[in-house]
């Protein structure tokens, strides 16, 4: 529990670094340690109890820290929420959060007047003082940072346990409404502890650059807290300046989305391309040649099966040969991959990602104030992730698509994810989305929406000849549309949701109206 590891840290080593910013300023564990105390302190005089759930609607910051470990050392519940949001989604994680305050930033206050404020009734405005909202009591980060701490007023009733809840992490909502994961303290650890990833060490310094708004930024917090290792805090991924940060820093480990690696793995070579302290690269997805990314490099390279609700259950051996593969089953949990039935489908073949672990509590226990959605996704003592995949006979795991995303044309499936991949990799294409629309013969047909790289008209004759020599012809899309710019979710996921409610507008164009036929090379024609 993060108030007992804390603690522990700052008595055994105080002096040590347990965050190093990229400003260059440092907090030891004896100083975190500090920091808990105070917030924890000022949360009690604002009358937040023990499981006491407490919204944090501020960016990636310094500040969110603070709040975050305050309120779990006082073993408050921390749900933090995008600073992106707003309207209709702030109010939904407002109203489901069941929080009656709110930390934010002064400037982001004024979108709190826009929403209809469900439980909330205290606001504490960090960073200045923003406008008065009505129904809301607020109060200055002074709060916060400034009430004595009274040792014997933080001490508890009772221990906080493994299986209390630490934090509610919303998930982006592409599909629907947000749901609220909730996420105990033995989830965390069976997600990122020394059993799961026994390659991490109390010497690493895990480079954080993930929001810790979201699981992947917070959970890469906790991997270090349970072995008294250190992190640096990169507020964001940039290309031009990682390498450099890696080296200011001294960081040793690093979590890079499939995109980041590729940014990376685009830039011209260099001499000092090795030279630098990181020894770990996590990956999801890989880039298509792993061993040559971590030759170059000088890095090992693992990728891993996870999400926010469940145990990382499939993990990688170091620097992978198998294109695509994210891994393999680890000890203490297990996974099959079933057909709407729940019925375990054939080796080879794609079906539902369904989990579960030995460890009580491993995993989130519900999705907070959804009881239907936590019962369609806890179906038959498994977990349903809403991911497709498959393995191989040698017990590798491939990711797939997301349920909902994959398309079934003519007999044959589809990975809209597969296909998204070769659409980007067009040079007049920045970004691109794929979906199932309904054709004259009632089948699944592929609409391809893209985004053009900036300065350019996207041809689609050009695209479609482009994709041919590179994917199966049953893959190349029948229906193509261009827009300015994709929906995206505030974490930057494309909300195909709206597009398939747009579905086929009045600019759509169709490759088989213009002439252009695909149909499978016979073999040994």
């Amino acid at each position: 529990m993060l108030r007992y590891l804390l603690e522990r840290h700052g008595s055994e080593q105080p002096e040590r670094v347990f965050i190093r910013f990229a400003s260059g300023d440092e907090w030891t564990y004896a100083e975190m340690l500090a920091i808990a105390k105070r917030h924890a302190a000022g949360f009690r005089e604002l009358g937040v109890k023990p499981g006491g759930h407490v919204l944090s609607f501020l960016p990636s910051s310094p500040e969110a820290i603070a709040v975050w470990y305050g309120l779990n050392y006082l073993g408050a519940v921390y749900i933090p929420a995008n600073p992106a949001y707003k309207g209709n989604l702030l109010a939904h994680v407002i109203r489901n959060s069941g929080a009656s305050i709110v930390v934010t930033h002064a400037q982001l206050v004024e979108r709190f007047s826009e929403v209809e404020l469900a439980e909330l009734e205290q606001i504490v405005h960090l960073g200045g003082r923003g406008p008065e909202i009505p129904g809301l009591q607020a109060h200055d980060g002074s709060i916060l940072t400034d009430t004595p701490v009274d040792e014997k007023a933080l001490e508890l009733d009772r221990p906080i346990e493994p299986w209390d809840t630490q934090g509610v992490w919303y998930t982006s909502g592409t599909t629907g409404p947000s749901k609220g994961a909730l996420s105990s303290y033995m989830h965390s650890y069976s997600m990122f502890g020394p059993p799961t990833w026994p390659f991490l060490t109390s010497d690493d310094r895990y480079m954080i650059n993930l929001p810790i708004y979201h699981m992947g930024g917070t959970g890469l917090f906790n991997s270090m807290l349970l072995r008294g290792g250190s992190i640096a805090f990169i507020e964001r991924f940039r290309t031009g300046t990682f390498w450099q940060q890696v080296r200011d820093t001294e960081s040793t480990v690093v979590f890079l989305l499939g995109a980041m690696a590729a940014f990376l793995e685009a830039q011209p070579p260099s001499p000092d391309d090795a030279d630098h302290p990181m020894r770990l690269m996590f990956m999801v997805p890989v880039v298509d040649d792993v061993p040559a990314f971590a030759e170059r490099f000088g890095v090992e390279v693992r990728s891993i099966y996870n999400m926010t609700e469940i145990c990382t259950p499939i993990v990688s051996g170091p620097t992978p040969t198998i294109p695509g593969t994210c891994g393999r089953l680890r000890d203490g949990a297990e996974v099959r991959l079933v057909d709407e039935n729940h019925c375990e489908v054939p080796v080879g073949e794609v079906g539902e990602f369904v989990v579960r672990c030995d460890a009580p509590w491993g995993m989130n226990h519900g999705y907070n104030n959804m009881p239907e959605a936590t019962a369609a996704a806890w179906r038959n003592g498994w977990f349903h992730t809403g991911d497709a995949g498959r393995v191989d006979e040698n017990g590798d795991y491939y990711f797939v698509d997301r349920i909902k995303d994959a398309i079934r044309r003519r007999g044959e499936f589809v990975s809209s994810l597969e296909l998204e991949i070769e659409l980007s990799a067009h040079p007049d294409v920045a970004a691109a989305a794929v979906i199932a629309t309904r054709s004259e013969y009632a089948e699944d047909e592929i609409l391809a929406v893209l985004q053009p790289a900036e300065g350019k008209t996207i041809d689609f004759e050009d695209v479609v000849s482009f994709l041919r020599p590179r994917v199966a012809h049953f893959m190349v899309p029948r229906y193509f549309r261009s827009v300015s710019e994709l929906p995206l979710t505030p974490t930057e996921k494309i909300r195909k949701v709206e597009l398939r409610k747009q579905g086929m507008t009045d600019d759509t164009w169709d490759r088989e109206a213009a002439g252009i036929v695909i149909k499978a090379k016979r073999i040994g024609s």
